[in-house]
């Protein structure tokens, strides 16, 4: 557990305009996180439905963002393929990760999943992530909490800061993506 922690903690990664862990204990703990886009909600959207676009690789199963995908629909996955083992044997599958599952969309405005990121996949822990957007006259302001709670074979308290470091370094990822959207491909 302090080799996770300790390894996490010396990511020194950056953080979204707003990062607060605003509870913790024993049994769990929410996080907030906040960023301001200069892109309109319509614009944003499209980059959060596709978490290859900002994602952190070094938060990822693969070490490849590539390989995320989001269905942005209720009971869609936010998933990732891994890639087939070199010496695996034809007509092999290749693995997958479910990092969250979506339990309720709607489209420019909010996305919630349920799951546990990363480590806290392997205990008895139940997580929500709540993204809202909401429009602004300067653009759009993101929140994102994460509140996870139940069992762990480490303590709650001290892996949240982590979570929040690691959680505000993809709202920032997010925001700097969403800042300068790929423009739509020219009519024909």
């Amino acid at each position: 557990m302090r080799n996770l922690l300790a390894g996490l903690f010396a990511l020194g990664l950056a953080a979204p305009a707003s990062a607060e862990v605003v509870a913790k204990g024993d049994a769990g703990f929410t996080i907030h996180l906040e960023a301001d886009i200069p892109q309109p909600p319509a614009t944003v959207w499209p980059v959060l439905i596709a978490p290859a676009k900002w994602w952190s690789a070094e938060h990822t199963y693969s070490h490849d963002a590539a390989n995320l995908y989001l269905d942005a629909q209720a009971s869609g996955c936010f998933c990732e393929l891994l890639p087939k083992p070199k010496d695996a044997p034809e007509g092999q599958r290749r693995g997958s990760v479910e990092h969250l599952r979506v339990v309720y969309v709607q489209p420019g405005a909010a996305l919630r999943m349920t799951g546990a990121l990363g480590p806290l996949q392997g205990e008895a822990l139940a997580g929500t992530m709540t993204i809202k957007l909401a429009g602004t006259k300067e653009g759009t302001h993101v929140e994102l909490d994460y509140i996870v709670g139940g069992y762990a074979r480490f303590r709650l308290d001290e892996v949240a800061p982590v979570v929040d470091k690691v959680l505000g370094e993809q709202v920032a990822r997010l925001a700097d993506a969403a800042k300068d959207p790929p423009a739509p491909p020219a009519q024909p």
